[in-house]
Parts: structure tokens; C-alpha cells; sequence
């Protein structure tokens, strides 16, 4: 594409997931040329890659209006407001004919590799803000493209790069090593030759997530079925088990939430999964036979599981927007105007405040990170809030102040929305003698007497 002014150029959208395309649809409204840029090989990718997993939000809920009024003429049929869809439902039933309805507007196996200014590096002030974007894109076949934009609205989420077992944030020592027996994806137990691998097998599942339950409910599942007898969850957490461990449960306003939680928790007090609470992975070995142990930051190590999930998170990969000024928040890595208002350390799904294009700017004027990029490493997201943003943020690119600002989002409360720095806080009725740390690791059963598999002394 030939460089042109700015006006006359599209707005480039990095990704073609739910999010990426009510973008486009929000654009097509307001009258702006959309391009939507999907690294993969069909629109919404990554959902597929999750498309056996059921959401906890209704079909009411995961439908963006300017979408649905573009689908409309087509004779599109909004599925049942009142029931869940899973992954695949939300890939096939919405995201595939809103993206055919978009025709040569999205862009698959197209790959971007850098976003700039065009004639400027991060560095140069010059006439900065007159310049066009310069977007790079690597193409399946390998082919290289340079495309010119008005605008760039990233929303290519995270779901490429998952936090890791580590505690530190970095991988534990001997990760990589044994990724042969580690997965960082809920897996599908109805494929059977992922049923087939945890079958009467050992796992540890680490993270404290709708996806750590999800799995947890899952293996118990397993347990239960004639093919899974000797199926067995080991639940890696941080910190201890609280009321609010395993999510609102009944009290929460998204009921299969809720619902969700209570299935992990009944994993566990049904004896399918033991807790170990306490634990923070800094090494997994490999024994004699191959199977692997967990090693804790004081050298502690459990018994050996045969596999392990994990399921600790997402992070932002922020490496193609390296000429961009971006202003991050530190510890989150989101904007950091929207940073304090979705802190896992303070807010739930159902309490963060509503947020518009002014929350998620950054000093490079035009570029925005919507969807649970936006969030960074928090993990509070939900469809119906990227929906939002991108309705202020296409006002905004549209001159529609008014409009941009006037930000309306009611988010259901309660949930299983906590995230690292909320589960690592100690419960004060959990802490030890000496208050300085979470508990020493140890093994429990829900609704059983407890077993200690390690020690309950420990230092910090």
C-alpha cells in the first residue's frame, strides 16, 4: 500500500477476534475504512484454539451492537440470548459471518511484525504526529508488506504468550526442558488422544483462574468415566484457600461463573484433586521414570506427577511495538491511566469503573490497545468491556468527543477474577506466627481431614 495522507488511509486493526472485529464493525459505522490484520489462519484464531471450552457469559453478553445491527440485513439469527456458548459456538455462529460479511476488509495469515511512525523511530520529535503509521506484516507464505494507517487499534490479545509456572514470573528452572509434559491451554479431554494422555494419570494443575477450574472440573470429569479410573488433580496454589478461593459461587451475577467454581471445588471435596496451598514452583525435575516433581523456592518437592497444566495467565507481547511511545503502567503493563481502575490487588470483573478512550491513550496519538491486551497482565477482562472501549475509541478516531466520552458499563460483581499479586496478599488468618509470608506448602483435601505432605513450618 502506497503512502497517502492520513486521512485518506485506513485505521489498521491488529487482530480479527471478537474484539478486533466490532472494531471494524464500530469503523464501517462511522463511516472509516477498517483493515483487520489476523495473524492466524482464520478469523478469531485463538478462540478456536479454546473452542471446547464453554463460556460463563451468555450469548446476550458476547454480541457487540454495531456488529449485530451490521449481521442484521444479512439475515443473520442472534442465537439464544439466554444460553452459553462455547468457544467454537462464539467462532462459528458470530465471529466467522461477521468476518465473511467483512470480505477483503480482514486479512488472514498476515502477521504483524512492527508498528511505527512512518520516517520516525521513537526517538525523532519532528512533525511526528503528522506522519502516518507504518504497519509491517509477514505473510504465511512468507512475503513481507508494508501497509500505511490513520490509526492502529491493537487488538490481538494475549493469548500467544501465557504467563509461566514460575513463580518469579520467569519460567522455573527446567521448564522448557520438560514441555513435552506441560500445557499451558485448558485441554480437551473429549479429543481422545488428549483424553488418552491424562487418563488414570497423575496431573498438577497450577494457576487460580476460571481456567484452573475449568480444568480441575474437567479431570474430575475424567476421574468419574469408565476410561479415566486412577485420574488424579494435584492443585498448585500460592496462597491459601479462602471463601473467596474458588470464586462467588452462588452470590455471583454471572451464574456459570459462579457455577464453574463450585464444580472445582466439589473436584476437590470429592477427593478427584488435592490443594497444595503455599507453593510457589522454582524448579521441575524429571525422576528416574520421567515423570516430573515440583520444587518450591525452599528446595520442598512434591510427589511426581505425570503432567502438568498451567494455567497461571496471559502477558502482553509488546516486542512489535517497540518504536511506538507507548505509557505503560509498570506492573501491569496496561495503560496507565486504565491500570489503577482494573488492579487485581483492589478490583474484581464487577468493579472496575467504566472506561473509554481517555483511559486507554497513550502519548503516541492514534494508537490504541483494546481488548484484554488493554489489560495487560490483569485478568479482570470480559467481552462486554472491550466492546465498550472500542465503541469510545472509534468516537474518538471519528472527532465524536461527546460520544467517546460518554463511557456506559455495567459489569456482573463477584467472580473468579483475581489475579497474582491478589492471591500471593496472605490471609491474615492464614499467616503464620511470624506474618511474613503465605503458608509453608502444604496438601489438602476439601471436606476430608487433612494430610501435610510437607512439613508446616517454613521460612519465608
Amino acid at each position: 500500500m502506497s503512502k497517502s495522507t492520513p486521512a485518506a488511509l485506513p485505521t489498521v486493526v491488529i487482530g480479527a477476534g471478537p474484539i478486533g472485529l466490532a472494531a471494524a464493525a464500530h469503523l464501517i459505522e462511522r463511516g472509516i475504512e477498517p483493515l483487520v490484520l489476523e495473524a492466524g489462519p482464520s478469523a478469531g484464531s485463538a478462540v478456536r484454539d479454546w473452542s471446547h471450552v464453554r463460556l460463563f457469559s451468555t450469548w446476550a453478553e458476547v454480541v457487540d451492537p454495531a456488529a449485530e445491527k451490521l449481521l442484521a440485513p444479512t439475515g443473520w439469527t442472534h442465537p439464544a440470548p439466554d444460553t452459553y456458548p462455547s468457544g467454537g459456538d462464539w467462532a462459528d455462529a458470530y465471529l466467522h459471518p461477521l468476518a465473511e460479511l467483512l470480505g477483503d476488509k480482514v486479512h488472514t495469515g498476515a502477521r504483524v511484525t512492527g508498528v511505527s511512525r512512518s520516517g520516525r523511530d521513537r526517538i525523532v520529535d519532528a512533525d511526528r504526529e503528522a506522519q502516518p503509521f507504518v504497519v509491517h506484516i509477514t505473510h504465511a507464505d512468507g512475503r513481507e508488506e508494508r501497509i500505511f494507517a490513520s490509526a492502529v487499534i491493537d487488538a490481538s490479545g494475549t493469548w500467544t504468550t501465557p504467563s509461566p509456572a514460575g513463580g518469579s514470573g520467569l519460567p522455573a528452572l527446567g521448564e522448557r526442558a520438560a514441555s513435552d509434559r506441560i500445557t499451558y491451554r485448558v485441554p480437551d479431554l473429549n479429543d481422545p488422544a488428549v483424553r488418552a494422555r491424562y487418563a488414570g494419570k497423575r496431573t498438577a494443575v497450577i494457576g487460580s483462574g476460571a481456567s484452573a477450574f475449568t480444568a480441575l472440573a474437567s479431570l474430575a470429569d475424567l476421574a468419574n468415566a469408565d476410561d479415566g479410573t486412577g485420574t488424579k488433580g494435584l492443585w498448585i496454589l500460592r496462597r491459601g484457600i479462602s471463601g473467596s478461593t474458588f470464586g462467588g459461587g452462588d452470590a455471583d451475577q454471572l451464574p456459570a461463573r459462579g457455577a464453574l467454581g463450585l464444580a472445582a471445588k466439589a473436584a476437590v471435596d470429592d477427593g478427584h484433586a488435592d490443594a497444595v496451598t503455599g507453593f510457589r514452583t522454582d524448579a521441575i525435575e524429571r525422576n528416574a521414570d520421567g515423570r516430573l516433581i515440583l520444587v518450591a523456592e525452599d528446595g520442598r518437592g512434591l510427589d511426581a506427577v505425570d503432567e502438568v497444566i498451567v494455567l497461571t495467565g496471559f502477558r502482553p507481547n509488546l516486542t512489535f511495538l517497540d518504536e511506538l511511545r507507548l505509557g505503560l503502567d509498570e506492573r501491569l503493563q496496561a495503560a496507565v491511566e486504565l491500570a489503577p481502575l482494573i488492579d487485581p490487588n483492589q478490583h474484581s470483573c464487577g468493579t472496575v469503573y467504566p472506561h473509554g478512550h481517555r483511559e486507554l491513550s497513550h502519548p503516541e496519538q492514534g494508537f490504541y490497545l483494546v481488548g484484554m491486551k488493554s489489560y495487560g497482565r490483569a485478568p479482570t477482562f470480559l467481552a462486554m468491556t472491550g466492546y465498550e472501549q472500542v465503541r469510545s475509541v472509534v468516537a474518538a478516531l471519528a472527532g465524536d468527543e461527546e460520544s467517546a466520552d460518554r463511557v456506559e458499563l455495567t459489569l456482573p460483581e463477584t467472580g473468579v477474577c483475581g489475579g497474582a499479586g491478589l492471591f500471593d496478599t496472605p490471609d491474615p488468618d492464614q499467616e503464620t506466627a511470624g506474618g511474613c509470608c503465605t503458608p509453608a506448602p502444604a496438601l489438602i483435601q476439601l471436606g476430608t481431614p487433612t494430610t501435610t505432605q510437607t512439613p508446616a513450618s517454613g521460612g519465608c
